[in-house]
């Protein structure tokens, strides 16, 4: 009798045993579910962090427009921007800056390329605001106006982005770049100056236009118009 009670105490003990070490192996088990969950969740909402902090970096350039979205410290300067980007086709438009850099302009953008005939900055303004980048120049010595020329072609995209044209209200000799509320002033062809300032802008995402579609809006496909 005392035998079998000794033999039951015996089996209960190993039960209860084997009852602990199952509870320690079932907590082990939810201990490394708990700690794999946390550990993925970290690795998640680092790669979302590090997803929106690459985002928000200015874009480089590339064959399809730059998507820049912030001004390049030593290349142009920035300009104050008009109020209103309204189309106000056939009148004249006052800006503030010569030449323009943003505001009101003509509805319809003229196509990219180099004109022999001013093209006027109601129009050219609308290119800006595009993405595209403008040349104006008043260089009376058709030397300096051929080796503009060379200057242009060798610009990667500037048949889609660039419009080249001659500008009366600068001074002779002088050229000027421009973008969506960026600016360039300088004496004589500059090749290094002009193609580091397309290079840079070309595309850009500068207008509210542009932002809102995440893209330029490529010249080639707009009418020429040359008045």
């Amino acid at each position: 009798m005392a035998a079998r009670q000794k033999e039951r105490r015996k089996q209960a003990d190993r039960r209860a045993i084997q009852r602990d070490q199952r509870r320690a192996r079932s907590e082990g088990r939810k201990r490394r579910r708990r700690f794999l969950y946390l550990g993925l969740s970290g690795f998640i909402a680092v790669l979302i962090i590090a997803s929106f902090a690459v985002s928000a970096l200015p874009q480089g350039t590339g064959s399809g427009g730059g998507k820049r979205v912030q001004y390049v410290d030593g290349i142009g300067a920035p300009q104050p921007l008009l109020p209103t980007t309204t189309h106000l086709d056939g009148r004249t438009v006052s800006y503030s800056t010569v030449p323009p850099t943003s505001g009101d302009h003509w509805g319809t953008p003229t196509q990219c390329g180099f004109y022999e005939t001013e093209v006027r900055d109601e129009i050219v303004v609308h290119n800006m605001e595009h993405g595209d980048v403008i040349l104006s120049f008043n260089l009376p010595d058709s030397a300096d106006v051929a080796r503009l020329k060379e200057v242009v072609s060798g610009l990667g995209d500037s048949g889609t982005w660039l419009v080249t044209r001659p500008y009366a209200k600068l001074a002779e000799g002088e050229v000027a770049l421009t973008a969506w509320g960026v600016l360039d002033r300088f004496t004589g062809v500059d090749e290094e100056r002009v193609k580091r300032f397309f290079d840079a802008y070309k595309g850009n995402l500068f207008s509210d236009e542009t932002r809102s579609q995440g893209q330029g809006i490529p010249c080639t496909s707009n009418p020429r118009m040359a008045k």
